[in-house]
């Protein structure tokens, strides 16, 4: 059998973790592969490099749109979320897939019962989390600065900050970048207050830092987590389709875990 080639898909795509997750599931598994980062300024000519070049590569900003709309075939939830973050050669054909979905899911495992969740932000992840959970029979609720972005959002409940209505939520997720470079809130003060005020669980998909939405949540005691899990599980998830899931999910974990760990 000949050597994978694996690559990620980015812009900027330098600081990304999953090489160091599927080199160590790579090796841990004893397999023949390579796992790679490869940046495109532009995805126009992402589907000819990938067919080109790779078996199999995980898609990130700001490609993962542009990467659905390439592939020869869509599988699974990517279909109504519109966006890929796996892809496979398929004989020559570009085959897509979104495991970041999935992975969240996965993500809340260590928290309670949850029946209703608000999302901050209306980007692709909010789009993948919210399709997701609504699968799962959560209600769904989106907040986000502006209401043109929620246009896309049909079939769920949605407001702008201006007219945010105060109510009861399991879980309060942050998908928007609000902390990742400044110490800024993803909504204001007074809104962020009253969520905090009526949920049980905080969650930001940003991971290894404790941005000011987690800061925020722990002064009202509410378990809360980054989005390490979620990134992990993804991986895991993609690296079982690269496989054909010849390995499955607790076997790829514990080998991608370590990726997480001081080196």
């Amino acid at each position: 059998m000949s050597s994978k080639r694996f690559t990620i898909f980015g812009d900027p795509v330098e600081h990304s973790i999953s090489p160091r997750m599927h080199t160590f599931a790579i090796e841990g598994l004893g397999l023949d592969a390579t796992y790679t980062k490869t940046r495109l300024e532009g995805a126009c000519r992402l589907r000819t490099i990938f067919l080109e070049s790779f078996d199999g590569a995980n898609v990130t900003v700001p490609h993962k749109e542009a990467a659905f709309g390439q592939c020869d075939e869509v599988r699974g939830i990517a279909k109504e979320i519109g966006a890929v973050n796996t892809l496979i050669n398929e004989e020559g054909n570009m085959i897509g897939y979104n495991t970041d979905a999935e992975g969240f899911y996965r993500s809340l495992q260590d928290f309670g019962e949850i029946k209703s969740a608000l999302i901050l932000g209306a980007g692709g992840t909010a789009k993948a989390i919210s399709y997701i959970l609504k699968q799962k029979g959560i209600s769904v609720t989106l907040l986000n600065r502006s209401a043109k972005r929620l246009e896309s959002f049909e079939g769920f409940k949605t407001y702008d900050w201006e007219h945010y209505k105060s109510s009861y939520h399991d879980i309060i997720i942050n998908t928007t970048s609000a902390g990742l470079l400044e110490e800024t809130l993803p909504a204001p003060e007074s809104i962020m207050i009253d969520l905090f005020s009526h949920c049980k669980y905080a969650i930001d998909v940003i991971y290894n830092i404790e941005t000011p939405f987690l800061k925020k949540a722990k002064t009202f005691q509410l378990p809360v987590k980054d989005g390490a899990d979620m990134l992990l599980y993804q991986g895991v998830l993609a690296f079982a389709l690269f496989y054909h899931d010849r390995f499955t999910f607790e076997e790829i974990l514990p080998f991608m875990k370590k990726a997480f760990s001081p080196s």
